[in-house]
């Protein structure tokens, strides 16, 4: 990899993390308009603007305390939906706002305390209308609700039996079930109505499935739903369901790649199924290796995917059409020119690029990633990314680790504001997808089993020795950074291999795996069946228990000398806050150095761009101080 002829020129923390100057547009049914998002005092919320004319964009919600991230078109163009917590605790409201009274407030639609709303939906059978799931009736059981978006009026369709985890509609008015057994398979089951009962379809080994089936969407016609199945195989491909007899019949897949689902664990992530969300009418199918492969399903779509590729050389991102299939606005996926969007009308072939992100952003001072295959000590290949800082010999660099979270998830190639930050600084930067991370197949996801703060931690440790082997790294100057998962991989790095790492910073990771798994929120344990209990242990079990914490970083703080930052939301429901504290305080009754930064607006993961500033101007300082790069000069 030559290096450039300059090194790049400092980019300041606020031009990568601040918000973007628009990002997420969406085109109406008709074709006219787009929804996107964008700043409005110093919060994104949702704007709207013609695509036909020099009319202004009008800012249609006025949310100043927290980001905007989601929103929906409807059938009816007069309302626009958006869903929205509060300061980080995950309690989702669905807010209607009506586009042709622009002084009208937002209407919450789900004004239930204490309550989240999830599954959001709308069906092309039900004009009007749209489902969702609310736990207002019992916090662990989400009920199905049929929402009349005009009047605001809910009808509920279906009380939870006890195990149901998410439902389905049919446009008859049939009602489907996803649940889990005692022994963790997923069943989908139909609700006989008169006998108050589930009915069996098609089981599946949840242990296949750790987050659950993505996707599970129902056809059009109701008589099936397209899911994610990698039944009797390594790879997860596309199927077709029959509600009626349970048989599966194969729709689409890749010889080598797995269905990208990673939208599971980011639904702002695209869906694995390109559809056209006006008609659902299927288009095609994303796959994820190195890059992204998509599988046109449709052959109008087919023709339309030719032209889009030719917008950019990153990868195909958020796609939407209006109703006709005939206007097109895209975003890209793209290491060094983040979220291009643009406008595509395929009867004209006209094209125009509506926006960057961020324009300020000049792609030639950007890092580029590189996939690269990194061999672990017993021969499993690890699939990984390097980025090397921009102008500077890449060789004897200090090196940051960055682990992502999950752990069922993965890294992926694209723009990332932390590598380019850390790039930026003069670090290389290792992102390694360890055993147990999702996207490779099932006998990678399965690795994991029994392996946290194990194999899965000799990945990272392999990742750190390759890349010192291949004259990257500086050994001397190794640092660890991971949020969630990842922020409890930074600690098992300083307190299992604390010889590895000159510095370390975790962001909302567990400290202690029983007293997490103890704490998390009670609409989530049902589900840790497939994952967190059978990949770490179930610390009801007494013996379970006591390997559990012995995998937890708690167990071994005494061996903490490495410089840790520790970074923590006060509203996190997922990771408390005190799984943070304890290694804090455990550190400073030692005088161990550590910083300890809580944001009380925050949950699990900072949104707000005043935070996330904060958050990695002091990550940037700190690294600086321990590896020696080059630190922001204001």
């Amino acid at each position: 990899m030559p290096a450039h002829a300059h090194e790049a020129s400092q980019i300041a923390v606020e031009d990568l993390f601040d918000s973007p100057v628009r990002a997420g547009a969406s085109i109406s049914p008709d074709g006219t308009k787009i929804a996107y998002l964008s700043p409005w005092r110093d919060r994104l919320n949702v704007w709207v603007e013609s695509l036909d004319s020099d009319e202004e964009a009008r800012c249609v919600t006025a949310d100043d305390n927290r980001s905007v991230h989601i929103f929906h078109w409807t059938d009816d163009p007069r309302w626009l939906l958006y869903e929205q917590d509060g300061d980080g605790d995950e309690m989702w409201h669905v807010y209607r706002v009506d586009l042709a009274n622009p002084d009208a407030k937002a209407v919450d639609l789900t004004p239930f305390p204490g309550a989240m709303a999830v599954g959001f939906e709308t069906m092309v059978s039900r004009p009007g209308k749209a489902f969702l799931h609310l736990n207002a009736r019992n916090p662990v059981e989400f009920d199905l609700y049929e929402l009349d978006i005009a009047t605001g009026e809910l009808t509920i369709l279906a009380q939870n039996p006890g195990q149901a985890a998410g439902w389905l509609c049919t446009p008859a008015g049939d009602l489907y079930a996803q649940t889990l057994t005692a022994g963790g398979d997923i069943e989908l089951a139909r609700w006989d109505t008169s006998a108050g009962k589930l009915r069996p379809v098609a089981t599946f080994d949840g242990a296949d499935y750790p987050l659950g089936i993505q996707p599970f969407e129902l056809t059009p016609d109701g008589t099936g739903v397209w899911i994610g199945s990698n039944r009797n195989s390594d790879r997860t491909r596309l199927v077709r369901l029959d509600l009626a007899t349970g048989e599966e019949t194969g729709v689409d897949s890749h010889p080598v790649f797995d269905l990208d689902t990673r939208c599971i664990v980011f639904p702002a992530m695209p869906s694995p199924l390109i559809r056209n969300q006006y008609t659902g009418a299927l288009l095609g199918a994303r796959y994820l290796g190195e890059r992204q492969v998509i599988h046109a399903l449709d052959p109008h779509f087919a023709s339309v995917l030719r032209n889009l590729e030719q917008l950019s050389d990153g990868d195909l991102a958020a796609v939407s059409c209006d109703v006709s299939g005939r206007r097109w606005v895209v975003g890209f996926t793209h290491d060094r020119d983040p979220g291009a969007t643009y406008f595509y009308d395929h009867t004209t072939g006209e094209s125009r690029l509506l926006y960057r992100p961020y324009p300020h952003l000049d792609p030639d001072v950007l890092a580029p990633m590189t996939p690269v295959t990194i061999p672990a000590r017993d021969g499993l290949r690890l699939p990984a990314y390097l980025t090397l800082p921009v102008g500077v010999d890449p060789a004897g660099l200090p090196l940051v680790l960055l682990v992502h979270g999950g752990p069922w998830f993965r890294d992926s190639w694209g723009y990332h504001p932390v590598v380019q930050l850390l790039a930026n600084r003069g670090y290389a930067v290792l992102q390694v997808n360890f055993r147990g991370s999702m996207g490779y197949g099932k006998a990678f996801l399965k690795a994991g089993i029994g392996e946290l703060a194990g194999k899965m931690h000799d990945d990272l440790i392999d990742a750190v020795d390759w890349a010192v082997k291949q004259g990257y790294a500086d050994p001397d100057r190794v640092a660890i950074f991971g949020g969630s998962y990842g922020g409890y991989a930074t600690l098992v790095g300083v307190t299992f291999t604390p010889d590895v790492f000159a510095a370390a910073i975790d962001a909302c990771g567990p400290s202690n795996l029983v007293t997490y798994l103890r704490t998390l929120p009670e609409f989530a344990r049902p589900g840790l069946v497939n994952n967190w209990y059978l990949y770490a242990g179930d610390p009801s079990d007494p013996e379970q228990e006591a390997d559990l914490l012995a995998r937890s970083p708690i167990s071994r703080v005494d061996r903490i000398r490495t410089p840790l930052m520790v970074v923590q939301g006060a509203n996190d429901i997922r990771v408390v806050k005190a799984e943070s504290d304890r290694i804090v305080d455990a550190l400073r009754a030692r005088g161990v150095e550590v910083e300890y930064m809580v944001k009380d607006n925050e949950g699990h993961g900072f949104v707000n761009p005043d935070n996330n500033i904060d958050m990695y101007r002091a990550a940037d300082r700190f690294l600086a101080r321990h590896l020696g790069g080059r630190p922001d000069t204001e």
